[in-house]
């Protein structure tokens, strides 16, 4: 595990459901990535695919917070809940079909450790601002690796969702004070964050 900053934590696993169909340009690397954040008294965890021992040394006796960006990157948070007792927040649009308890959260909501939802590129997905940290956590609508931190291919496009549109959509993310990009595929960004996130967003080059 690498500490980005004191209390806040990334690593990366390989994802057990992933087969080379789900690869290329198109797709998405067997490699994923997750995020812990010391907050207080608990400890939060951003879709973490993570054994139960990591987790226990992360909790360090202290209650487990799991929250998701999308249904689609529940990963380890099922075991989470049998065997640590951890509590899942997951968006509200599907929360019902994790098969798991969940506490649902909208956009609007303030989540535990002061962590609060913004928008993703779908109605059940969201991106994840750490206030305490400047960072936002990103699910599958930005991707990092080689190519840099660019926005989800458009064959990922929810329907009725153009390129433009989406990024009008995430516009928004602009106005917070970046410090941190922690994509849950690829690499963090911990230097000049805004710039590359505004880089993400800028109409692509013709």
């Amino acid at each position: 595990m690498e500490e980005l900053r004191p209390g806040l934590w990334t690593w990366t696993a390989l994802h057990p459901s992933w087969t080379p169909e789900e690869g290329g340009p198109e797709g998405w690397e067997q490699e994923v990535r997750s995020y812990a954040y010391e907050a207080g008294d608990s400890v939060v965890l951003f879709d973490p695919l993570v054994s139960v021992g990591e987790a226990e040394e992360l909790a360090i006796g202290r209650p487990l917070v799991v929250v998701l960006t999308c249904r689609w990157h529940r990963r380890s948070a099922a075991e989470l809940v049998e065997r640590l007792g951890a509590v899942v927040h997951a968006p509200a649009v599907d929360a019902d079909e994790l098969g798991m308890p969940v506490v649902p959260y909208d956009h609007s909501d303030e989540l535990p450790g002061g962590v609060e939802p913004k928008l993703g590129g779908y109605p059940n997905e969201a991106t994840l601002w750490i206030r305490a940290h400047g960072a936002l956590v990103t699910g599958d609508v930005f991707l990092g690796g080689e190519r840099g931190f660019r926005v989800q291919p458009d064959s990922w496009l929810a329907e009725g969702l153009t390129p433009a549109g989406l990024r009008e959509r995430l516009r928004p993310l602009l106005d917070l004070p970046l410090e941190l990009l922690l994509p849950t595929h690829g690499d963090p960004v911990v230097d000049d964050a805004h710039e590359a996130l505004a880089r993400a967003l800028a109409p692509p080059v013709s």
